[in-house]
């Protein structure tokens, strides 16, 4: 039995290696958090009017905000933007892993085609994407026009350039789901669909009620990266629409650096970026609780 002074020591050099990470992380995240935290508290334009910081309540600023008919529009597009991309991701990449369970011809060339999207940069894809689809350049207004006489133009609507970023990001981020479903629908036991087959389940009974239950950990972990990196895209955006046409594509991410960079309202926008990680945190809560709800109910 290893003595006291023995484990004393152990957990001295545990600590002692992981003390540059934990630096690093609090260098990193931790530091700048509480500093615009602190900054969300103050009237702040050191490139405008205001150049010193002006303590203005403990409220103010984000008293403002409920009545900010801008940033709660940008929130709402935001929301609606990743629980769209949410769903599709998770439908197309569910299908995708399913096939990929089983074998057919150009299987393993496809999988390492599937997985290319990864590797690229979010700013890249908005590049390649703007390549594609702008005006007097792009292969699809080209061919759009020469074979169905059709004038492709995305930033025409909000609308119409809402869903090509859900096209972009769906294409973009649809294989980390598939390679994430695929690796736990891999990792699952045999044993309780033999039983299934046994006591006569047919296959959709058998993917309702043993499948998605056994899943569900893998989902919950998928489900909470997609949502909170949806939540916060920003490159994809700025560089296929920069948040047009009009506010139709301006989710709070291109929100708060217009408001950082355009109008150099630091105290302002410090307090949207505080407000917008507590909705986040909260709609992540919410989506856990209701989601570990129902896995009790299932196992029961």
């Amino acid at each position: 039995m290893p003595s006291f002074f023995f484990i004393m020591n152990s957990n001295r050099t545990a600590w002692l290696l992981i003390s540059p990470t934990i630096l690093i992380l609090v260098l990193v995240g931790l530091v700048p958090f509480l500093y615009v935290l602190y900054v969300g508290f103050f009237n702040w334009m050191p490139l405008g009017k205001i150049k010193d910081m002006q303590f203005i309540s403990l409220g103010d600023n984000y008293r403002e905000l409920m009545f900010d008919e801008y940033f709660l529009g940008s929130i709402w597009r935001s929301i609606k933007f990743a629980f769209v991309t949410l769903f599709f991701e998770l439908s197309i990449g569910f299908i995708l892993a399913l096939s990929l369970l089983s074998s057919f011809p150009f299987k393993s060339f496809f999988r390492s085609v599937h997985t290319l999207p990864l590797v690229i940069a979010p700013i890249v894809v908005g590049a390649i994407f703007k390549l594609f689809l702008v005006n007097g350049l792009g292969p699809i207004p080209y061919f759009a026009k020469e074979f169905f006489d059709y004038k492709f133009n995305y930033m025409s609507s909000e609308n119409f350039a809402f869903w090509m970023l859900v096209v972009v990001d769906v294409w973009h981020w649809t294989p980390f789901v598939t390679l994430t479903l695929l690796a736990g629908l891999s990792a699952l036991p045999e044993d309780p669909y033999e039983s299934a087959k046994i006591d006569g389940a047919n296959n959709f009974q058998i993917f309702i009620h043993i499948t998605i239950p056994m899943l569900v950990p893998v989902l919950v972990v998928v489900i909470f990266i997609r949502l909170m990196d949806s939540l916060k895209i920003v490159d994809e955006v700025w560089m296929l629409t920069g948040g047009g046409p009009g506010y139709g594509t301006r989710f709070t991410g291109i929100h708060i650096w217009k408001e950082v960079f355009e109008k150099r309202s630091y105290g302002y926008s410090s307090a949207m970026s505080i407000l917008y990680l507590y909705i986040t945190i909260v709609i992540c809560w919410f989506l856990y609780s209701v989601m570990v709800s129902r896995g009790k109910v299932d196992e029961n």
